[in-house]
């Protein structure tokens, strides 16, 4: 019986080791692109890319940057905008960070707005003689000048004193002279009910203290009527403990807020 002559192997690498060599090149050139997209310098992006075109040519139909076409054939897509991926890898933080750096640098410039408006206004105080009737006290926001409930009107009356016209005479030439943006006037009171044939209870008390104090000085400082607003806030924001007169005390008084030019309202 013959004997079946054996069959010489194929000549060459296996089909499956070029394959997978050719794996091996598209994944080095791959990593070694994500490697130099890392680098923020656009211009030394633009020369890998450049050079990876000339020497292995991977990017398809022609294209000569990142911006084109498909990445590696049909494997991972490409970023059509440079901008967008360069966000991912780090400009979203330093974007965030310069915006917040913004914030507080506006708000510093804001707190210095209030302080030197409040120190005009307090040697403004002094000049007037009424250190002792107002505390003047300021944010990033405004200058505020608080006046003692007692001060302005009696128990549980919305009607301005007669002996405390001249007070609000004095302050009406401080708002005209820095009154320069919105002016709030707030009147607040303690937490003690008030039920009477006028008022119902504290909200209206201290809406009607404020609308009284806004129309004097409309009335009588010359005011924008359009830039002074008024609002009662009732006991909701003390200052002091209520448990106390003392506190209960301090809590029944008018605010007049002065908005300066950097305000946010």
């Amino acid at each position: 019986m013959a004997k079946r002559k054996a069959e010489e192997p194929p000549k060459g690498a296996p089909a499956w080791q070029s394959t997978f060599a050719d794996l091996m090149n598209l994944l080095l050139c791959f990593f070694v692109m994500l490697f130099a997209m890392s680098d923020i310098d656009k211009q030394k992006f633009e020369l890998i890319a450049a050079s990876f075109t000339q020497s292995f040519s991977v990017f398809s139909g022609g294209a000569q940057a990142i911006g084109d076409g498909l990445l590696i054939s049909n494997g991972v897509s490409q970023l059509n905008e440079l901008d967008e991926y360069m966000t991912t890898m780090g400009k979203s933080a330093e974007s965030t960070t310069t915006e917040k750096d913004k914030i507080e640098e506006v708000k510093e410039e804001q707190l210095k707005e209030s302080e030197t408006l409040s120190e005009l206004i307090e040697e403004a105080i002094k000049e007037q003689n009424m250190e002792g009737m107002v505390d003047i006290d300021f944010t990033s926001q405004y200058v505020s000048l608080t006046l003692n409930g007692a001060l302005l009107f009696d128990s549980g009356s919305a009607q301005i004193k007669t002996d405390s016209l001249p007070i609000l005479d004095k302050i009406g030439v401080i708002l005209r002279k820095y009154g320069k943006s919105i002016i709030e006037i707030e009147g607040h009171t303690d937490n003690v009910p008030i039920h009477n044939s006028i008022f119902a209870d504290n909200d209206e008390l201290s809406s009607a203290r404020a609308l009284s104090v806004f129309k004097y000085l409309i009335d009588n400082a010359g005011l924008d009527p359009s830039m002074v607003k008024h609002s009662g806030r009732g006991e909701y924001v003390p200052i002091a403990d209520n448990s106390t007169e003392v506190g209960r005390a301090k809590n029944r008084r008018v605010e007049i807020k002065i908005y300066h030019t950097l305000s946010t309202y």
